[in-house]
């Protein structure tokens, strides 16, 4: 458990291939500007998450700058890509932050390639602040009170999705589960919510094709099937039609590593209207999303985007507080920022509450965050999507449902 008292650039600076395997120390007084590298896919499995999530955090810095930077600097981005769970790039791009001297590293989307990085991030000093990992794993790793997100874990969505598929009927379900931290462990609490019968079939996301899990799936007859995948889920969804066990014929579920505007849109058509899926966070509209828009134009899913934006302003917060951009100082000061003061919403709100001497408690886009001893978000909010068509889906708001984030086992 976490012991320790937690809280655009005009440019986004390109990680350059500056390597520094085994830095044990980030080498940040704390008496600079603050340095924010991103840790998030630019390729890989999670590559859509990618764009929403650099969006939200470009977004956040381009306000703390006209607000006037941290401790009167503008805040730097150094961008950089996560890859995957198969790949060593999340490897070199925390080298080349923790050789940069960033305070904070937002990221990575996925749990999995969060493991990977977790321990060299941490021992360097650094904060990592994840706005999409849900693995109920990092709920009590050993990190020294570094590690922070702004989703909450899947013992939530877990709860959320398990509930829906009884509420809808399903009496025998299928989970179709990738095999690694993120889809075992949304699988557990999904299924331990569901009140029928039902079959886990974990698969290796790597695999070429997926005929002979999807003929278990069919083995067991389900009247309802959960994917709990990334971007293989188009392969998976394939078969399933193959095999006429397909959202057609069985009620099919997604979730947030799956949950996407294009991916499906070359299925037969129709194929996805009626799918639901579970996402956490607020639905993304209106101003954010206009706002979303004009720093990325090309943007289709808006997934984890508020999140990361909240998870920015966040970690300026909390040096602003501190008076100091070191990981140390950030880390001391995020669960102050993020809880029991004085609400504002904005980093310019806020920042004025902190040189007046008040405590703060910043309630986000995303939400109320109020970041738990693990660094866990206490509370927050499950949405439900619907397919109307295989490149587009809709809220339902009258199914989202928020609250606190009940503790895992």
């Amino acid at each position: 458990m976490k012991k320790f008292n937690k809280a655009s650039a005009a440019v986004a600076i390109a990680i350059s291939g500056l390597l520094l395997a085994g830095c044990s120390s980030s080498g940040n007084d704390g008496s600079g500007a603050l340095k924010i590298g991103s840790l998030l896919p630019e390729t890989g499995n999670l590559a859509f998450l990618g764009p929403p999530e650099f969006a939200g955090i470009d977004l956040a810095i381009q306000d703390i700058n006209a607000a006037g930077g941290v401790l009167g600097k503008d805040v730097e981005h150094l961008r950089g890509d996560s890859g995957d769970t198969s790949s060593d790039i999340a490897q070199q791009t925390a080298d080349a932050h923790i050789a940069a001297g960033v305070g904070a590293i937002i990221g990575a989307a996925s749990s999995g390639v969060s493991l990977t990085v977790i321990d060299k991030i941490t021992t360097a000093g650094i904060v990592q602040m994840s706005p999409a990992n849900t693995s109920p794993t990092l709920s009590d790793y050993a990190d020294d009170g570094y590690y922070f997100r702004t989703a909450p874990s899947d013992t939530f969505q877990g709860a959320v999705l398990g509930q829906l598929m009884a509420k809808n009927g399903a009496k025998n379900a299928v989970f179709l589960t990738m095999d690694d931290a993120y889809g075992v462990g949304l699988s557990k609490y999904a299924r331990a919510a569901f009140t029928g019968t039902s079959t886990d079939i974990v698969y290796d996301p790597q695999a070429a094709e997926f005929a002979a899990d999807v003929a278990k799936a069919k083995a067991a007859k389900p009247d309802a099937i959960a994917i709990i995948g990334f971007e293989e889920t188009t392969k998976i969804l394939t078969e399933l039609i193959k095999q006429g066990i397909g959202p057609k014929n069985v009620k099919t579920y997604l979730v947030d590593g799956n949950l996407s505007g294009g991916a499906y849109k070359d299925l037969p058509a129709g194929v996805m209207t009626g799918v639901k899926a579970t996402l956490p966070g607020v639905y993304t509209d209106g101003e954010l999303r206009a706002r979303l828009l004009a720093v990325d134009p090309a943007l289709e899913d808006f997934s984890y985007a508020p999140e990361s934006y909240d998870a920015t302003i966040l970690i300026a917060l909390a040096a602003e507080q501190a008076g100091k951009t070191d990981g140390q100082s950030i880390r001391d000061n995020l669960i102050s920022v993020s809880s029991g003061g004085t609400k504002c919403t904005t980093f310019a709100d806020c920042k004025a509450l902190i040189a007046a001497g008040t405590d703060i408690d910043y309630d986000g886009v995303s939400g109320p965050i109020d970041f738990a001893a693990n660094g866990d978000p206490s509370k927050a909010t499950m949405g439900v999507y619907e397919y109307t068509a295989n490149d587009a889906y809709v809220p339902r708001p009258e199914q989202f449902i928020s609250g606190d984030v009940p503790a895992g086992e």
